[in-house]
Formats: C-alpha cells, structure tokens, sequence
C-alpha cells in the first residue's frame, strides 16, 4: 500500500552538494522513523544517517556533512549532501517507519537512486 519513490541522484564533482528525495505515498498517518543507507559495489549496506523518534543519528563518516530532513505536508524524506567525496558514491537507499490507517508500523524501502562523485 504504501510506495517510497526515490529521485535526485546523479553526477557530481568531489566537493560539490546534492539532495535526494524520497517521496512517499499511501494510506499514511504518521511517519515514525526514517533513515538514509548506502551500498557500493562489492560492499554491505551501511546505514548512513537516520531520525527515530526525533533523536538523529549521523556514521562518522559523513558527520558534519550531510542532514536529513523531511516536509510532513508533502510526505517527503530528504538528505542533503555536501562537501561530496569520491568514497560516497554508492546506491542510496531511504527507510521509513510509519504508521498506516490500518497498521500501527511497518517498515518500508525506497528502490535506491544513484550518487556518483567523481571529477
């Protein structure tokens, strides 16, 4: 029932900013938790950053430059990236926890959009 569509992926040059989205839709109440994954070819999925309960959480790795976000009125989760370097390229993958009008959680998975920095 509900669907996470996942948009602003792309090339950009080590040093440069980018913001995807993940827009979801469907019989939504509330979004609970949301989170941002990562995976490059040849390597595990590792989560990236992720809000819970409003407590936000960033890996180490990329602490300091990219912020997850979202606009509740048009059900869309953001993270914005700046300060780009080569080893952030990977499939990015968004996470929602949210409660529907007939469940009170599920978990749900956008289909991964591409980020690529490279000069």
């Amino acid at each position: 029932q509900v669907q996470l569509v996942e948009s602003g992926g792309g090339l950009v040059q080590p040093g440069g900013s980018l913001r995807i989205s993940c827009a979801a839709s469907g019989n939504i109440v509330s979004i609970n938790t949301m989170a941002w994954y990562r995976q490059a070819p040849g390597k595990e999925r590792e989560l990236v950053a992720s809000n819970t309960y409003g407590v936000t959480s960033y890996a180490d790795s990329v602490k300091g430059r990219f912020t997850i976000s979202r606009d509740n009125a048009k059900n869309t989760v953001y993270l914005r990236m700046d300060s780009l370097r080569p080893e952030d390229t990977a499939v990015y993958y968004c996470k929602i926890g949210a409660r529907t009008a007939f469940r009170l959680s599920d978990i749900y998975w956008g289909q991964g959009t591409q980020v690529t920095v490279s000069s």
